[in-house]
């Protein structure tokens, strides 16, 4: 019980402090996955490519995020209607933190003190104090909100609504939402260019990634994908990762095993990338050599040269994995 409370008094000193954590080796990232269906969070070493630990964690993870300060990871575990958090030393649960029902996906703000949960079943985004670990409000959004970005400025939040297939942009200083802007059907994730200038949005079911201007809340244009010998249904765009320089856009396709590499000027597919099937969610190691893909339904984590785009490496990990996240 000792333990317990050092751990989680450490957890807040952690978010307190700000103090960031050493710099691993640029071959040498920790990755986290979180196993839908496995209740279990998976630890990959990206120098052995390997798991090296597998997590016990509450009932259907999802959304997961390293704080700030690399300290901690946050797990959205969504039929237990919470946020837990896994101390990164120890890699073990140490606390939890309260959310709306069935949390999905989460952004933070730049200092790592405010926590954006997007809440699936009650249609709020819940806004959290990570240093106060106490739920501080609410943000009324459409039916089925799933993703969710800040602004590169931390002034515009974005939360997509599955079901009223809707992006809103949420002013974070008043927290209300000041534009609604309508995509193709079923939008899942949502991400900014680094340099601001355009919002991609991606939609499972329209099969499109929507291209926002943020300044003017409006779409000005989309990225379609054709894959041959495959029906057009079965590609389903969800995650997006964005390289810094912003040239390259990754697009997972789920159920079309794809990865598709998009040039972010032209918004064109350059090429298409067979990953596991029904890929998920994708992140990138922080020095850009690699990104991981998550692979649903076979239960794998595919790994792709960024430089090259080329899949290298193909990691078994648990059941349905979904989000992850990656030492800053």
């Amino acid at each position: 019980m000792q333990a317990e409370v050092r751990t989680r008094m450490l957890w807040r000193v952690g978010l307190l402090s700000g103090l960031a954590l050493a710099a691993a080796p640029a071959h040498a990232f920790i990755a986290y996955i979180s196993n839908e269906k496995g209740n279990t969070v998976s630890v990959i070493d990206t120098e052995s490519w390997t798991v090296t630990k597998t997590i016990k964690v509450g009932q259907r993870p999802r959304g997961i995020e390293f704080t700030r300060d690399g300290k901690f990871v946050m797990v959205a575990v969504g039929d237990d209607d919470t946020i837990q958090v896994i101390d990164a030393k120890t890699q073990s649960v140490v606390d939890s933190l309260p959310s709306g029902p069935d949390p999905e996906l989460f952004a933070q703000d730049a200092a790592g003190k405010i926590l954006y949960v997007a809440n699936e079943n009650d249609n709020t985004v819940t806004v959290i104090d990570l240093e106060k670990r106490a739920r501080i409000g609410d943000i009324q959004v459409g039916v089925e909100p799933e993703g969710m970005t800040i602004s590169p400025d931390g002034k515009t939040l974005i939360n997509t609504s599955e079901t009223t297939n809707m992006a809103h942009f949420i002013d974070t200083d008043s927290r209300q939402i000041v534009a609604n802007v309508l995509v193709d059907a079923r939008p899942r994730f949502a991400e900014f260019r680094h340099d601001s200038s355009e919002l991609w949005v991606s939609s499972e079911i329209g099969g499109t990634v929507s291209i926002i201007d943020p300044k003017k809340h409006e779409v000005t244009g989309k990225v379609t994908f054709e894959i041959p010998g495959l029906r057009k249904e079965a590609i389903q765009p969800v995650g997006i990762g964005m390289t810094k320089d912003d040239k390259t856009a990754f697009i997972a396709l789920g159920p079309a095993n794809r990865v598709a590499v998009v040039d972010t000027a032209t918004r064109k597919v350059t090429k298409y990338l067979l990953v596991g099937q029904r890929v998920w969610h994708m992140a990138f190691t922080p020095d850009e050599k690699y990104l991981l893909t998550t692979n649903g339904v076979s239960n794998d984590v595919s790994v792709i040269d960024v430089a090259a785009q080329k899949v290298i490496k193909t990691i078994q990990v648990g059941e349905l994995p979904w989000g992850v996240t990656i030492a800053p």
